[in-house]
């Protein structure tokens, strides 16, 4: 397509030309590699031509827009995304890629990633067929509201009530307490006309815990509230300007029994509860979504790494001990171990997502035939993946703003509203400490039922008791950390002696007479470092099985196994002292991590800019000055500050207004 020039023929700084020319990766080969396949590559390139030929998508003015401008901006991009999802009538995946191109959050979104998948995962065949058309013909526009004014992540503390009402078959949907106010929801504020709302279910008298019901807010006529219904926006908040996050009261609201969503739970005409067939059964929209926010945390994390690697090979700062130009910055050791372990890290978790993503199609399709047995599984592995994913990314996503000095500050570089896009993923769908400890149960569950490795999942195999429980790590050189069997046994070392530490301080506390919860609670804080150690293998697996599976050859293949190395030894370093747990690994071996992590740094740093270029962003989606694709950097940064709507004017209103008074005395003195 037009947009896609032959980026060779462009303008380009000398630096990046320099790099690019030196480089022996099949950059194209590596795309393919990273989207996972070499259709799903080619798709991706046609969906994101069509973001960037398109007007109505460009980001260019983005950066200077009000709260109530990037509101007006993002619902336009909205009804944009719904003509063309229509027009070329996207499949799921299409329509994923198209709305990550786009790159704004739009109001829309919610409707898109929890309002359908609820009603076509927990719809009965007939309240699919009611409500499935109207959602995906966008006659009506859902959000989802669970999280309230003064509860989130603990579903059995909502205060929001749906009491039924046997004699009229009803629900009452209520929100008795100011603290029971639903907040947070996107598309809530203004654009939704329907919600789901989780609320807990109480029939004559008994609580019977969380669910979810459809409840209509707004007139699909003018779009006013309906009666009883206080709907809106919650105001200006960290980033996000473009969605409208809401808040929801109800007063005594009546909505009819098929509006409960009763594929599993059900509500019978005279009240009888008809329970689950499994407790969290319905729990497939947040398993869903925690999904999408590990696949969306590697590209949040591609993006800025993207930015800040070209950045550095561009910037040249501090005298050259040859007497030449002043140094690049991506040359100091300092840089590189900022910046190339994160290069490192984005294809890890872009390659776990892929993997996430594909587990939780193929369970969700076991869940649909009525077998639920890898649900445990799924819930464990999406939560405790979510945390880790959304940390590394925004940790990450801080430290290249860092890494470009003065001008990462600047929203030109792009940097600071990719953090804001991301950041948000380490608190919706369950802050990530909470998120640690459901994975953190299911792995004391396993732990202490001292299974056979056969009874395991692959990814929890080394809890068996038949596991191999070496004493003591067999590194001898520098080179062996290399050999991925010795790097995945390291990590499962690390993991497995971090879950038993939290399984021995919950046991002890146990036995001090200390309740159940107050054990719990006494030993989380460990049970949070062993689920994060749990993580930290399952993705470095991920990436090595990725890597040993694919059709890369020669130089692309060297580089990927060294980046697996890089993310492997890396994070040996950066937690030693729970790799030396109980003297798996001495401080000499330690070192030597250390020695090869900076001899791979000197690897990587050859090939850094091909590794982001294989990322495949164009300027106008990664809508940086500073990761431009011809680093022409300082020339963009100044034509960027002549657009800004400040400058128009040579001299401002408010020298009229403040400054003018205030100098008249200078002037005269003058």
């Amino acid at each position: 397509m037009a947009a896609r020039q032959n980026k060779t023929e462009r303008f380009m700084v000398e630096e990046l030309r320099r790099e690019r020319e030196a480089s022996s990766l099949n950059i194209s080969e590596l795309t393919t590699f990273v989207d996972a396949g070499e259709m799903l590559s080619e798709r991706r390139k046609q969906l994101f031509d069509l973001v960037v030929e398109d007007p109505v998508f460009s980001m260019a003015d983005t950066y200077f827009m009000s709260r109530e401008e990037s509101f007006d901006d993002a619902m336009k991009k909205s009804v944009r995304f719904v003509q063309k999802k229509k027009e070329l009538d996207f499949d799921p995946v299409e329509s994923e890629i198209f709305k990550r191109a786009i790159t704004e959050v739009l109001p829309i979104s919610v409707h898109q990633d929890m309002f359908i998948p609820t009603i076509k995962g927990q719809g009965t065949p007939e309240q699919q067929e009611k409500w499935l058309p109207l959602a995906k013909d966008y006659k009506i526009i859902g959000a989802y509201a669970q999280t309230e004014l003064g509860h989130g992540t603990y579903l059995r503390g909502l205060e929001t009530i749906a009491t039924y009402d046997p004699s009229r078959q009803e629900f009452v949907l209520d929100s008795p307490t100011l603290t029971a106010t639903k907040w947070w929801s996107g598309t809530l504020g203004h654009t939704a006309t329907h919600t789901v709302v989780v609320a807990r279910l109480i029939i004559k008298g008994v609580d019977r815990g969380p669910h979810t019901f459809i409840v209509q807010l707004r007139s699909l006529e003018d779009h006013t509230p309906l009666p009883r219904i206080e709907v809106g926006d919650i105001g200006p908040k960290y980033g996000f300007f473009g969605m409208d996050n809401g808040f929801l009261r109800m007063d005594k609201v009546r909505i009819p029994r098929d509006q409960m969503f009763m594929k599993y739970s059900k509500v019978l005409p005279d009240g009888t509860f008809v329970k689950p067939p499994v407790a969290k059964a319905a729990y497939g929209t947040m398993v869903g979504v925690r999904s999408s926010i590990v696949v969306s945390s590697g590209q949040g994390l591609a993006r800025a790494v993207t930015i800040a690697t070209r950045y550095s090979v561009v910037r040249r700062q501090g005298e050259s001990s040859t007497g030449g130009p002043e140094v690049q910055v991506m040359d100091y050791q300092t840089q590189q171990l900022k910046l190339l372990p994160l290069i490192a890290t984005a294809y890890a978790l872009n390659i776990s997502g892929i993997d996430m993503m594909r587990t939780y199609y193929q369970i969700q399709s076991e869940i649909m035939d009525g077998n639920f047995d890898s649900l445990p599984e799924l819930h464990a592995t999406s939560s405790g993946l979510k945390a880790f994913c959304s940390y590394s990314c925004c940790e990450g996503i801080e430290l290249c703003r860092l890494a470009c000095g003065g001008h990462g500050y600047s929203l030109a570089s792009g940097l600071p509203s990719i953090f804001v896009r991301y950041a948000p993923a380490m608190t919706v769908e369950g802050e990530n400490t909470v998120l640690y400890l459901q994975t953190a149960r299911y792995l004391n569950k396993l732990y202490s039922q001292k299974l056979p490795s056969s009874g395991l999942a692959d990814n929890v195999a080394y809890l068996a008791s038949n596991y191999t429980f070496q004493k003591r790590s067999p590194v001898r050189t520098a080179q062996q950390f290399l050999d991925p069997h010795v790097l995945l046994e390291a990590y499962r070392q690390r993991a497995r002696r971090m879950v038993a530490i939290a399984s021995l301080r919950l046991t002890e506390g146990k036995r001090s007479s200390l309740s159940q919860s107050d054990a719990w609670n006494l030993s989380t804080c460990d049970w949070v470092t062993a689920s994060n150690a749990h993580c930290h293998y399952v993705v470095l697996k991920s990436f090595y099985s990725a890597v040993q599976s694919s059709d890369l050859t020669g130089s692309n293949r060297a580089m990927m196994d060294a980046l697996c190395a890089l993310y492997g030894v890396f994070g040996i370093t950066k937690y030693s002292g729970e790799f030396m747990t109980d003297g798996y690994m001495s401080s000499e071996q330690v070192a030597l991590a250390r020695d090869q992590l900076y001899s791979l740094l000197s690897t990587v740093r050859k090939e850094a800019v091909p590794l982001v270029d294989a990322f495949d962003f164009p300027d106008e989606i990664l809508n940086s000055a500073l990761g431009r694709y011809d680093g022409d950097v300082y020339t963009h940064l100044y034509k960027w500050a002549q657009r800004a709507p400040r400058n128009k004017k040579k001299v401002h209103d408010v020298y009229e207004k403040y400054l003018k008074g205030m100098l008249k005395p200078t002037k005269a003195k003058l």
